[in-house]
């Protein structure tokens, strides 16, 4: 993945308390080049999305729904 942006399908959410004190939300997408990755987002995307949902994040922008 690169700075430049990208676009994808969210294929799984996860929240966890990684370091034991904040809690972290990720999504991970299949981007259209076919390759996959894991994003850390806010509490209000991760709420808006679903598995299968999709994703944009411009190259200098934060990622959104498509």
């Amino acid at each position: 993945m690169t700075d430049d942006g990208w676009s994808g399908t969210v294929r799984k959410k996860s929240r966890g308390l990684l370091d034991g004190s904040n809690l972290y939300r990720r999504l991970e997408l299949e981007l259209d080049d076919g390759t996959s990755t894991t994003v850390r987002v806010g509490k209000d995307l991760w709420r808006q999305v679903e598995v299968g949902d999709r994703l944009v994040k411009d190259a200098d922008g934060d990622p959104r729904p498509a």
